[in-house]
């Protein structure tokens, strides 16, 4: 894999992941509640998802997924179920923030917790092994040691996913500061909405689709 090949997956990968998705819409939910350095956690735990994916990918899980209606359900739905849950609390959410105790241990909401929901949403989307099953071997050169390469796309794409969710909370924790305390229910409310679509879409996903 040349450094032609790994730009362009960089931009590849960068318009798939700026796009608003699951993971993304945490970050800018848990930057406006705990600030930048509280979300830390979740992002780690959405890039060791892309570790995951990249990895199941490399190892024909994709494939196995495009060919497996059982395999493809169980995973579709229990990634939806899942974003619904988490769409559903935040749309509950009372508002309020723990921003000005930033850095402190106290919160309720531990960094453990704050990961796996990141962790959680990335690795029960079917989408994203049958995305990557399709992306990723157009950057590979059959001809070249394949582990290298997988490694090196799984890096720059860890490093963009980390990147943009450390974006989003950033917007996130200044938007807040400008605002009211009571806004982070508006922000709370927008984000559960979001993920309530995408887990109706998720629903509905086919295979057929990819």
């Amino acid at each position: 894999m040349n450094t032609t090949t790994l730009l362009l997956f960089s931009i590849v990968a960068l318009v798939a992941i700026a796009t608003p998705g699951p993971t993304v819409l945490l970050a800018l939910a848990n930057g406006s509640r705990y600030g930048v350095r509280r979300s830390v956690p979740g992002m780690l735990g959405a890039v060791v998802s892309d570790f995951v994916l990249v990895g199941a990918v490399a190892l024909g899980l994709g494939a196995l997924l495009a060919a497996s209606e059982f395999w493809f359900s169980v995973l579709k739905w229990a990634g939806a179920v899942y974003l619904a849950w988490l769409g559903i609390r935040l749309l509950r959410s009372r508002g309020g923030f723990e921003i000005p105790a930033e850095g402190a241990a106290g919160t309720q909401h531990g960094g453990r917790a704050i990961f796996m929901k990141s962790f959680l949403v990335a690795v029960t989307n079917p989408k994203g092994y049958l995305f990557c099953s399709a992306l990723l071997p157009q950057f590979i050169d059959p001809a070249a040691a394949q582990a290298p390469q997988y490694l090196a796309i799984s890096l720059v794409f860890a490093g963009i996913d980390f990147s943009v969710m450390f974006a989003y909370a950033f917007i996130g924790a200044k938007a807040i500061r400008l605002l009211k305390a009571s806004a982070t229910r508006w922000i709370d409310r927008a984000c559960g909405g979001a993920l309530l679509a995408l887990a109706g879409s998720l629903a509905f996903y086919r295979r057929a689709n990819t």
